[in-house]
């Protein structure tokens, strides 16, 4: 059953997590900061080695949720986190591929609305930095979908150091605002970003109005590139190699609460090989694509710092609510094959250090970074959905909270509204809006009790899942065999108990069945097919 997801603005004062409106707006300012590829265990607070002060300081002073999904992969998780519906009924089940099939076109519909469309319509100034990636046609440009001002990546991908096409007949287009940008020189794609956040917050600031900021960075989504002043602190770090590196997160993970004692540590990736199997000269590469991959960590949370100290020169810090997630699971993929160019393909062999280069870490490094799960990007497997999560809001959520209960990216639309007082819309510029799916974590944050999900749901390529209190059923393209898990005493996904609880495996199939129904869901052998024909014409 359907619950309502968003409350009155009596229940919302009830909730005491706003304090009373007055004439010069007191609602909240919300910040969302979106990494980009980055794994569950990549910041300090929950386990790393890579040294995030500014968002453990978040975690410490706010809460941290383990048990908190995305959508596995870049778009749907982009599509499903700005209108708080699953990405299939955005539009966006794939990728930006554009498609004929409802839940497959590729770029937001009319059946949906952003949260920068609600918040706008709500009073809220609006705007975004960094990646896109929801269709890059001049109409769906995030000045189109309800941001008041935009700097940044309209593609997937880019090199940090300017505008560098990657693919085969690319065109990558930076935008500033409605207009095409071009970088100029020192430019650092994550710095960048930074500035101008700050710059459309210190511009904004005396219009007596709150501010929604969509901070979506590039970091650490390949190519590895950074800079030298920040790769120097690590280089040295892994070579130890990827088994000692994945047992300490592990160990750091349990002791601090991260995940339970009940949790093991999943056998390395079976295409990753043993450490002591490589020469010195392949342990030495592998140490400089760390290095370079942890110091693209370090300078977003030096730019997370950035962001924070502007809150608190300008006296809005403990009127700012901060929310932090990663779009998906660390990226296995390569830089090789069809896909990118010939000239990408002999800068993918240089060291992951030199500005020219264009590298990605590959299993091994993303299946540290996915310590201690299974799987990766693209995989509904835990290792592709989890994130870290942090909501930092001085003096409303208690310091040093934690939460294992399951949430989703699609409870952020439902989240924000409540607690800016926003009602979210029936209709939108004449088009009807279907309901909301995410529950609002507002009482959560309030440290009350939350309702959270009856159950919540997977599909990307055909990889499916659903989660459903300690259970999750899984399944995998294109075997389409589902297996049962136990979350609470197996997250790891070790131990397949579906030949043991059939039943339980037919009750939760019915409810995948179901919701693949009403949100727009296909098989994927059936894209597969309508791709293949679309190609044959």
């Amino acid at each position: 059953m359907i619950k309502k997801r968003i409350l009155s603005l009596s229940l919302i004062f009830a909730t005491g997590l706003l304090l009373s409106l007055s004439p010069q707006d007191s609602r909240p300012n919300i910040i969302i900061i979106l990494a980009d590829d980055m794994g569950y265990s990549d910041i300090g607070s929950f386990g790393s080695e890579i040294e995030t002060p500014n968002l453990n300081a978040m975690a410490e002073g706010g809460l941290k949720m383990t048990q908190f999904y995305n959508s596995s992969r870049c778009c749907p998780t982009r599509a499903s986190l700005l209108t708080g519906l699953y990405p299939h009924q955005a539009g966006v089940g794939h990728m930006v591929n554009e498609r004929e099939q409802p839940g497959y076109r590729g770029m937001l519909n009319e059946e949906c609305v952003t949260m920068a469309e609600a918040l706008k319509e709500g009073g809220y100034s609006t705007y975004m930095t960094g990646k896109w990636h929801l269709n890059d046609r001049k109409e769906h440009w995030p000045v189109k979908q309800g941001f008041d001002r935009y700097f940044g990546l309209l593609d997937g991908a880019n090199s940090y150091f300017g505008n560098h096409p990657y693919r085969p007949n690319q065109k990558l287009t930076y935008a500033l605002n409605d207009e095409p940008y071009t970088p100029g020189e020192g430019f650092y794609a994550t710095d960048a970003y930074t500035d101008y956040a700050l710059k459309f917050i210190e511009e904004g600031k005396d219009k007596n109005k709150p501010f929604f900021l969509y901070l979506a960075y590039t970091a650490p989504h390949w190519p590895l590139h950074a800079l030298e002043e920040d790769i120097a602190r690590y280089r040295g770090r892994y070579m130890k190699g990827w088994d000692k590196m994945r047992e300490e997160r592990f160990r750091r993970m349990q002791e601090t609460g991260i995940i339970s004692r009940a949790t093991k540590l999943s056998p390395r990736d079976e295409n990753v090989p043993a450490w002591e199997s490589l020469s010195e000269d392949e342990k030495r590469r592998w140490d400089e694509k760390m290095a370079v991959y942890a110091a693209m960590v370090d300078r977003m949370d030096q730019n997370i710092g950035r962001l924070r100290q502007k809150l608190e020169e300008t006296g809005e810090d403990k009127k700012t609510i901060i929310m932090f997630l990663s779009d998906n699971g660390g990226s296995y993929e390569a830089i090789e094959g069809s896909g990118f160019t010939p000239e990408i393909l002999e800068a993918s062999m240089k060291p992951a250090s030199d500005p020219t280069s264009f590298t990605a870490y590959q299993h091994e490094g993303a299946n540290v970074s996915n310590t201690p799960f299974r799987k990766f990007k693209r995989w509904e497997h835990e290792g592709g959905i989890s994130t870290p999560f942090i909501a930092y809001y001085p003096g409303k959520i208690k310091s040093g909270s934690i939460s294992h209960q399951p949430a989703h990216i699609i409870d952020l639309m439902a989240t924000s509204l409540e607690l800016a007082g926003v009602t979210y819309p029936k209709t939108y510029k004449g088009n009807t809006i279907k309901p909301l799916e995410g529950v609002s974590m507002a009482t959560l944050f309030n440290g009350q009790k939350w309702q959270g999900h009856d159950a919540i749901f997977f599909e990307h390529e055909g990889n499916r899942a659903v989660r459903q209190g300690d259970w999750k059923l899984l399944s995998i393209y294109p075997e389409n065999k589902w297996a049962l898990y136990n979350m609470k005493t197996d997250r790891s996904e070790l131990n397949d108990l579906s030949a043991r609880l059939p039943k339980k495996v037919k009750e939760m199939e019915k409810l995948y069945d179901a919701w693949a129904a009403r949100a727009n869901v296909l098989p994927f052998a059936q894209l597969e097919e309508y791709d293949r024909q679309r190609k044959r014409k």
